[in-house]
């Protein structure tokens, strides 16, 4: 028999103790170094869509907080019809939206991120928005536009085999995907930003379920992917950048 006091660590338990404070190393920001860019660069010949005003949007739909909470369920089974674009803007502005950039180090948003570091980018599988082409694109926090990054015929196929087959994103009106930019997360906290970008995911994707739920919209949390296919298939290196979290999302039915 093995003592289980000798077996090797395994990679759960290496990974919480190298990130505990005092195995930190020092921060680049505590070394002076500059904060790196809020968003990452985009070519500026893409085809962008302005979204519209949220909260113009979000008049039009009243809902009660505490009515919200409760009715919160995953949904995995959407109708067959778009959502329309003032959904889709306002989904993107309660999970990601900028409420004041603080000289281009930080913005303050309306979801929390640890130290306001805000290091996750979220990127759109569009099945049926209304007037926007279906394909993958990535949203602009900083100017609430979406960037048109793909429309192969085989997108939705693509993204359904990253997710191990699971038919709603295929189905969806519209699958969030969001990826971790570490650095900007690692700036501040040295290797302990591991730990605080799965804390972010989760607050997002909570704000996309209530966000979803007042405009009678489902959502469905996916944390069940091929990592490799998936970072492929948003053109991510998955290191520097890696896919962390999903949703479908669609009306219900």
């Amino acid at each position: 028999m093995t003592d289980d006091n000798t077996k090797p660590a395994s990679a759960g338990s290496n990974f919480i103790e190298h990130t505990k404070y005092h195995n930190l190393l020092i921060s680049d920001q505590l070394r002076g170094y500059p904060a790196p860019p809020l968003q990452p660069a985009y070519d500026p010949a893409l085809v962008r869509y302005h979204l519209p005003d949220p909260l113009t949007a979000a008049a039009g739909y009243k809902a009660d907080v505490h009515q919200v909470i409760p009715e919160r369920s995953s949904i995995r089974s959407y109708r067959d019809k778009p959502v329309t674009g003032e959904m889709l803007s306002l989904m993107l502005w309660e999970t990601q939206g900028v409420k004041k950039n603080v000289r281009n180090i930080h913005t303050l948003r309306t979801v929390p991120s640890a130290g306001a570091r805000h290091a996750l980018e979220t990127w759109l599988l569009i099945n049926r928005v209304e007037g926007i082409t279906p394909g993958l694109y990535r949203y602009l926090p900083l100017i609430h536009s979406l960037l048109q990054v793909s429309v192969a015929d085989d997108i939705a196929g693509r993204f359904t085999k990253a997710c191990l087959d699971q038919q709603m994103v295929r189905k969806s009106a519209v699958t969030f995907f969001w990826t971790a930019e570490i650095y900007r997360m690692k700036w501040r906290y040295s290797e302990r930003a591991y730990r605080y970008i799965f804390l972010d995911a989760g607050h997002v994707c909570q704000n996309l379920y209530l966000s979803a739920q007042s405009m009678g919209c489902g959502v469905c949390a996916i944390a069940a992917f091929d990592d490799d296919l998936l970072n492929a298939a948003l053109g991510v290196d998955g290191e520097s950048q890696f896919a962390i979290y999903a949703a479908s999302c669609g009306l219900r039915v």
